[in-house]
């Protein structure tokens, strides 16, 4: 009983205490806000806003086939501009580059060094040095008339679209390569000649065709990698060393000989032979 009582007290004092600190501090501070700093909320009438373009969306219904016609222009514009990457890829010699060089870093021996992106940005460089001309054609024909409006959309992508295919129509062989399979598919008579080779057969023919070289060149470059493969192989087996990976005291040798040759020099060089350009 004494205990509780004892508590009770000490909770009066404890609040009788605290309720004279708040009080001195309210008499301290009677004058708030007049007795703090003064101030006003009011913006000085010489600042002026910043004034935010109003931006709207509306969709109407078109008024005539030309509006229409455009609609359906800007939507296959921006189509194209997705796939432009892949097209690019696809319809140029970068296809064939990559692959060659893929083909000599893992006939090497070599897992990170060179890495992919620098592979990449090499068989790029050089698709612009092999292609410069027919861009060339396709920015003289095609870009700078349409931007001069000299010409319309319709005929800018007919003149950029003719010298690509005179440029896949020269890498394919003489016999014409994948045309004649895919024409036969699409149900088409055989061609006689390039303008009578539809666009849609001459890309996929091309594609194939440039995958067909990339891997003859390819097993060219392995044959003589594999000649060294075999030899450390069967000497390390003649010395009981069947632990010991082959790969790691080929790699050595298959590097001094490819520097030895200047590989990278026959490389470039035998790369760019292959390409026909449409200017020579």
């Amino acid at each position: 009983m004494r205990k509780n009582l004892l508590r009770v007290f000490a909770a009066v004092l404890v609040g009788f205490m605290c309720s004279m600190t708040v009080s001195a501090q309210s008499s301290q501070n009677s004058g708030f806000p007049e007795g703090s700093t003064s101030g006003r909320t009011e913006m000085d009438r010489r600042m002026t806003g910043l004034d935010f373009p109003n931006i709207t969306f509306s969709a109407t219904a078109p008024r005539s086939g030309s509006e229409v016609a455009f609609s359906v222009q800007l939507l296959l514009l921006l189509t194209l501009l997705t796939l432009a990457p892949s097209i690019l890829i696809l319809t140029t010699c970068f296809l064939r580059f990559s692959i060659v060089l893929d083909f000599i870093k893992r006939a090497l021996s070599l897992q990170q060094v060179p890495p992919t992106a620098v592979l990449n940005g090499i068989a790029l460089f050089m698709t612009l040095f092999c292609m410069w001309p027919t861009f060339r054609l396709v920015y003289d024909n095609s870009f700078k008339p349409l931007s001069d409006n000299a010409i319309t959309l319709e005929q800018a992508v007919t003149n950029a679209e003719t010298p690509m295919r005179q440029f896949m129509y020269r890498q394919l062989p003489s016999d014409g390569g994948y045309i004649g399979s895919f024409m036969k598919m699409a149900g088409l008579g055989r061609p006689n000649d390039l303008s009578t080779v539809p666009t849609y057969v001459l890309i996929p023919a091309y594609i194939l065709n440039e995958l067909t070289v990339a891997f003859k060149i390819g097993i060219m470059l392995y044959l003589p990698f594999i000649v060294i493969d075999m030899v450390v192989a069967s000497i390390l087996m003649s010395m009981g060393m069947m632990m010991l990976p082959p790969v790691q005291i080929s790699m050595p040798f298959k590097l001094l000989l490819f520097v030895l040759v200047d590989g990278w020099g026959l490389l470039t060089q035998n790369l760019f032979s292959s390409i026909r350009p449409i200017l020579q």
